[in-house]
């Protein structure tokens, strides 16, 4: 408890913490905790299994509890933003006149725009008809912005229309997509004072004090309508100063700050909307923090892992929810009705329910992606993008977002594009590196290759049944056309399959299929063979987890395995990505991953908490023609074998160039064993028990102790007589000593 305090931990999580016997904090955690606690994004790779759920989960429900708890105690109150009337009633940044990635702080003062290729802009909530008047913008960062003044008809991308005028951080002033030298540069800590003079047509700029002179003459058709204070940011934060707190730099004689400005030179902004959030009024079905995860599995572990973890957190209690498909609208909508704080969910139906305003974004603080390299494969880069964009970079009560990505690997080109794209300035907690094998892996490859092991040609009955690809192919035996080949491939990965199982007297695996299909056609031969889910004790009693199978069936099936009820665990890597099943000592892979990252993350499974492991890789010399749906029921219904290039739904599948990929990869080349599955004499010969520890903490070093023995021995001897004669040597002067 102690351990997790010292990191800032509240002592009612460290409690609970503590009951689950986590007695110190994994090196994920103590990386991480403090970083998130300490408001910064994240970025964070380790391996399943090292506690990177609770690295992020106990920060979480750290702060959405002092979130809730200032909000009961009023801290709050008179910070949050009043949209709708009250945001007018005084000079501030306008909620309905800016970009959908502009954020704006509690007050309508503090701005930001983490958008890191684009520019997104804002006006103020009143304009100036009259006057001369001043306020001033200080940058909270390195990013770029253009502040000044503008027309409510201009372009919110401040200075590239003749209705608005701008001096941005390179130094340059704009007008008109007009950019001309003005001044100097600004940047992070620099105070920028915008004039203007409405009697007299002029704006003009000053940097710390420093009058700049100048910048623009206003045309004359242009002074009868009114100028509002504007922006355009692009990654920056910036804070303006209308007057409410004291001026850095007050304004030069006959300027007045803009919230001195009188009633007649004023109007309102146009831009406002009609509803109105304040602190006695939130919205309850807006969460604090959304936590997306690839898969309904996954979902669950986290969202058990936060109960657990905020078991003791009361007064005010921190409701969590659970938004996954399979499972009945209607609970989760009485739910959001209730208010929640924490989701947790998949993206499937969490983009249901904000598309249909079941689900606001509107006071979400924190931003999770796990297993992210998992929800970019699996098509999610829209949905991830969509949503970050209608979160409110500033909170209401003048938070930032905090996002977390947590990942197998940091070091994939798409993870590290969206974390440029949506996090600002992150840390980087990498404690997995560029990806390689635990030494308590072995993992080696089986080569298929139909040309030369023709038992496809001469399967009985009980064979697998293959994919369907090849229905409308003339694959018997002699014609000699690559779909014969492929076809070939399906049959002989099936009875190499059940070898490996029956050579290594496999009592627990996890089998890896491409495709929801192929693990139906795997789990049928098992029953084929007299095994199956009901069957616990048959060689091949097995489940099957995939998205297509119902939620209480995956549930059922998954700690089915866990519990041994099952031998083996047939899945995609989608299902079984993130899922913490220890101690397992086989794995197969029938088909390798096209996605390289994925082999190190599936054989991963075996050698856990110092247990040799033993994964397989059925590798095809030939040539595969594989389904790779594209159509828009992805493959439910669909029997179109044409190439997807043909505009049809299959690819050929290439095994070698992915395996050649995978050794590229990890600067290595995998051994390869007979198509009878032996495994080589080696470092991991029979002294090597599969999912167990090496024997009694000798296990491969024995033989090294046997020769050594002798003269260890000899050793122990030469130690005794060596202390003997010390002994002795101590006595004899005393005895002398005595007599004289």
């Amino acid at each position: 408890m102690a351990a997790f305090s010292e990191m800032g931990v509240m002592p009612e999580i460290a409690q609970a913490i503590e009951e689950m016997d986590w007695l110190l904090p994994t090196d994920i955690q103590s990386e991480s905790i403090p970083l998130i606690l300490g408001g910064g994004d994240v970025l964070m790779a380790a391996e399943t299994g090292s506690g990177k759920t609770g690295a992020f989960s106990i920060p979480v429900i750290q702060i959405v509890y002092e979130t809730i708890k200032d909000q009961q105690e009023g801290k709050g109150g008179k910070a949050a933003m009043k949209t709708g009337g009250g945001v007018f009633n005084t000079w501030q940044m306008n909620p309905y006149d800016r970009d959908s990635a502009f954020a704006i702080g509690s007050q309508g003062f503090r701005c930001q725009s983490r958008e890191a290729k684009s520019w997104h802009g804002c006006r103020s909530t009143k304009g100036l008809t009259k006057g001369k008047y001043y306020y001033e913008v200080v940058c909270h960062d390195d990013g770029l912005c253009r502040v000044g003044w503008s027309t409510d008809r201009a372009s919110l991308d401040l200075g590239t229309d003749r209705f608005g005028f701008g001096f941005g951080g390179t130094g340059k002033k704009s007008n008109n997509k007009q950019f001309d030298s003005y001044g100097e540069p600004f940047t992070m800590h620099d105070c920028i004072g915008c004039y203007i003079d409405m009697d007299n047509g002029i704006v003009k700029y000053s940097k710390n004090g420093i009058d700049l002179g100048v910048a623009f003459e206003i045309p004359a058709q242009m002074r009868s309508g009114p100028m509002f204070a504007a922006c355009v940011l692009k990654n920056a934060e910036l804070e303006f100063n209308f007057g409410d707190s004291d001026l850095l730099h007050p304004p030069e004689d006959g300027f007045l700050a803009l919230n001195k400005a009188l009633a007649a030179h004023m109007v309102t902004s146009d831009y406002r909307g009609s509803t109105q959030v304040t602190q006695d009024k939130k919205q309850i079905n807006a969460p604090h923090a959304l936590i997306i995860e690839p898969s309904r599995e996954l979902a669950e572990q986290t969202c058990n892992n936060i109960r657990q973890c905020k078991k003791f957190v009361v007064d005010p209690k921190i409701k969590e929810l659970l938004i996954i498909g399979g499972v009945a609208a209607k609970d989760q909508l009485q739910a959001l009705e209730d208010g929640v704080h924490i989701i947790v969910g998949t993206p499937g139906r969490i983009d249901d329910l904000i598309s249909t305003g079941k689900l606001s974004l509107s006071q979400v603080r924190f931003f999770v992606l796990d297993e992210a390299d998992g929800l970019l494969t699996a098509g999610c880069t829209e949905f991830i993008h969509r949503v970050h964009a209608k979160i409110p970079q500033i909170t209401s009560d003048g938070k930032r977002l905090q996002v977390i990505v947590c990942s197998a690997t940091l070091h994939s080109f798409d993870v590290k594009k969206l974390a440029e794209k949506i996090m600002h300035f992150p840390v980087w907690v990498d404690l997995k590196g560029e990806d390689s094998v635990p030494e308590t892996v072995h993992h080696v490859v089986v080569p298929i290759s139909p040309k030369l092991d023709n038992q496809w040609e001469r399967l009985g009955q009980n064979r697998i049944k293959t994919d369907g690809v090849h229905q409308k192919d003339n694959t018997r035996p002699g014609a000699n056309t690559p779909e014969m080949w492929s076809e070939a491939v399906k049959l002989l990965k099936g009875e190499f399959v059940v070898r490996a199982i029956r050579e290594h007297k496999m009592d627990q695996a996890i089998i890896f299929c491409r495709t929801k299909l192929d693990c139906d056609n795997l789990e049928r031969l098992f029953i084929q063979l007299g095994g199956g889910s009901d069957k616990k004790d048959h060689q091949f009693s097995c489940v099957c987890l995939h998205s297509d199978r119902k939620p209480p069936e995956r549930k059922t099936n998954l700690e089915s395995f866990k519990k041994k009820i099952v031998r083996f665990l047939i899945c995609t890597d989608v299902a079984a990505r993130g899922i913490d099943i220890g101690g397992v000592p086989f794995v197969i892979n029938v088909t390798l991953p096209d996605e390289k990252q994925n082999y190190v993350h599936r054989i991963g499974r075996v050698g856990r908490a110092e247990r040799m492991g033993l994964a397989l890789s059925l590798v095809s010399k030939e040539k595969e023609k594989v389904w790779y749906h594209v159509c828009p029921n992805r493959g439910r219904g669909c029997y179109n074998t044409r190439l997807k290039s043909e505009g049809g739904c299959t690819i050929w599948y290439n095994e070698q160039q992915y395996l050649a990929d995978i050794e590229e990869h990890l600067k290595m080349t995998i051994e390869q064993v007979e198509p009878d599955i032996k495994i080589p004499v080696n470092e991991f010969d029979g002294k090597v028990v599969y999912g167990k520890r090496k024997t009694g903490g000798v296990g491969m070093y024995k033989g090294h102790v046997d020769v050594l023995a002798p003269t260890v021995q000899e050793l122990a001897v030469l130690e005794t007589q060596a202390q003997s004669s010390f002994l002795h040597l101590g006595y004899m002067p005393n005895q002398l000593f005595r007599r004289f």
